[in-house]
């Protein structure tokens, strides 16, 4: 008798097991993140590890496939331990942006209706180099493609990313509870020069922050390969509008203008928005983003 397995990580398939998921669902997850210095207490490959721990869950809830993530981005910390693929502060991308569009053009070779580019690691450039090769890949292949970190479909829930701080140490201490030493937080001169951290993290906020993102991200994989024309292209005139705010804010004032405005009550209103296709309301809290950018200047 044939033994029977089911796998949604693309480099665990045999090729039937690929074939059967591919026809249950043709979407796809990339995974992004990088190897960088996260405090004293979180695993070094924390932004790769949760990024695909999040679309393997997503899409074991949804269906999919789950390519192996990329451990490689630009920017990080002046730190021990962290490999620094590009400038974090330059206009100039020779590897991450060819590597995304040639990533994004094989899986639509392949037949992929859709494309979910998830990153864990939150360098601006990161965020906006992500958000700008989806956009564009989404008008050459004529499939949605979305590239966003994973906490932006939480910001509702009060997770506005951070590094290696309580957001980023929860999720990874209910992703994967054996890479958080949170007692060696104290022997950190940075990340221990308080209590904070400490004591605002756990499994249990890490769960809520976790459930909401997966959840976000297996409708949306369902979702994204049935947008007609039409949808596509609002959900691309959304997703510029916030790129568009993101790159206003860096070029007017300084990198993480934009960001600083995150917390606005409409903007954290985007990933609710983004699976109910409220996408004109996501051009409409892109306008509030880009002016409070400005006026906070």
């Amino acid at each position: 008798m044939e033994n029977q397995r089911e796998t949604i990580q693309w480099e665990r398939m045999l090729p039937q097991e690929f074939r059967q998921s591919f026809d249950k669902l043709p979407t796809v997850f990339l995974p992004l993140g990088t190897v960088e210095w996260h405090g004293e207490h979180d695993a070094l490959g924390l932004d790769a590890l949760k990024a695909h721990a999040l679309c393997v869950r997503a899409a074991n809830q949804s269906g999919g496939i789950v390519h192996p993530p990329l451990y490689g981005g630009m920017g990080g910390l002046d730190k021990p331990s962290t490999i620094k693929m590009e400038a974090e502060h330059s206009w100039e991308n020779y590897l991450l942006r060819p590597w995304l569009e040639k990533m994004t053009s094989e899986c639509h070779r392949l037949g992929f209706e859709a494309i979910i580019m998830i990153t864990g690691h939150y360098g601006h450039n990161q965020q906006i180099v992500v958000r700008e090769v989806a956009i564009r890949m989404s008008e050459r292949l004529q499939i949605p493609v979305l590239g966003i970190p994973e906490y932006w479909l939480a910001l509702d829930a009060g997770y506005l990313g951070d590094h290696a701080g309580i957001g980023e140490t929860s999720l990874l201490w209910h992703l994967e509870p054996d890479l958080v030493a949170i007692d060696r937080i104290r022997n950190d001169p940075d990340y221990g020069k308080n209590e904070r951290i400490e004591k605002g993290s756990s499994p249990e906020l890490g769960q809520a922050y976790a459930e909401l993102i997966i959840d976000r991200l297996a409708c949306l994989a369902i979702a994204m390969p049935k947008w007609a024309a039409e949808k596509r292209a609002k959900f691309v005139t959304a997703e510029r509008s916030i790129l568009s705010a993101q790159i206003q804010g860096w070029r007017l004032q300084h990198p993480w203008a934009a960001w600083q405005n995150i917390h606005l009550e409409a903007v954290k209103q985007y990933g609710q928005l983004l699976v109910e296709e409220k996408f004109d309301q996501i051009v409409e809290l892109s306008k509030q983003l880009r002016a409070n950018t400005t006026s906070n200047g």
